[in-house]
């Protein structure tokens, strides 16, 4: 099962991902995808890219840190991965918007979180897996880890980062529980999942659910973004602006790309050395 999974799973550059970049910019819009990524030695990572209207790969990424029964199949990110949001061109009527993303329980992160903010995004695209409503306070499973746990997150983010944020939800059918054998496991037991909306910068949904609320259909979400709403919520909360203190509080980053391989001989040592020492 897990070779078929790694060979299912998408590389970077690709014949696959040329068709994701064709379509995009065949139909003019934008694309944020989430995908399992296959690296060139077959490790895979949960990973996210975002395409320009133009049909260029703006920015690709891995998810930080996998969560939980994840780590078992994926890779970690490393510091490339923390540059999560672009400027993508809409041409000259829309102009160029800030958009972001992360994956799942990076939104449980506050310090990615905060990264991730401090990049000026506008809109910010959450991405679920399959996510069942909570079946009360008998579950076996965690509530924060429910329908109303993940939208409650992808709220919260909304409120503190002003921004809209596009709730996306992955929808789970018969065949793929059959495929991978969930039935008695925790999640992915039942057909559903599918509850995505549109929330704005201040927390509130916009848009009405798919399918009645059931999460077992796909749908297409529609919504118009008036930008000026986040402009206008920032005027009242700006975590790293107006509403922030650096003089007592404040985030150290490092982007550096960890390798496994790191240049050769002992001049090459003594540079790493040198940049362990000047990021410390």
């Amino acid at each position: 099962m897990q070779t078929r999974y790694i060979y299912n799973s998408l590389r970077i550059p690709s014949p696959e991902m040329d068709l994701l970049k064709a379509a995009a910019k065949a139909h003019s819009i934008a694309v944020v995808l989430g995908f399992s990524e296959q690296s060139p030695t077959h490790s895979v990572y949960i990973s996210q890219a975002i395409l320009s209207p133009q049909g260029e790969v703006l920015t690709t990424r891995r998810k930080l840190k996998p969560t939980h029964m994840e780590r078992t199949i994926f890779g970690d990110g490393s510091g490339g991965d923390l540059t999560n949001v672009v400027e993508i061109n809409f041409g000259p009527e829309h102009g160029t918007i800030k958009v972001g993303c992360l994956a799942c329980w990076e939104h449980t992160q506050p310090l990615l979180k905060y990264h991730t903010i401090s990049q000026g995004e506008t809109i910010h695209v959450a991405m679920w897996p399959p996510i069942a409503p909570s079946a009360g306070v008998d579950d076996p499973g965690l509530w924060s880890m429910s329908a109303e746990g993940c939208q409650s997150l992808s709220q919260t983010y909304a409120i503190e980062s002003a921004a809209f944020v596009l709730h996306t939800t992955g929808v789970c059918n018969q065949e793929s529980i059959n495929t991978l054998k969930t039935q008695e496991g925790i999640v992915c037991r039942l057909p559903g999942g599918g509850h995505s909306c549109v929330i704005g910068p201040d927390g509130r949904r916009l848009t009405e659910p798919v399918g009645e609320g059931t999460g077992v259909e796909e749908g297409i979400v529609y919504a118009d973004l008036d930008l000026g709403r986040s402009v206008a919520t920032r005027g009242f909360l700006d975590v790293v602006g107006h509403y922030s203190r650096p003089d007592l509080l404040w985030l150290g980053v490092d982007r550096r790309q960890k390798e496994v391989v790191v240049g050769g001989g002992m001049a090459a040592a003594g540079d790493f050395g040198m940049a362990a020492q000047d990021g410390a």
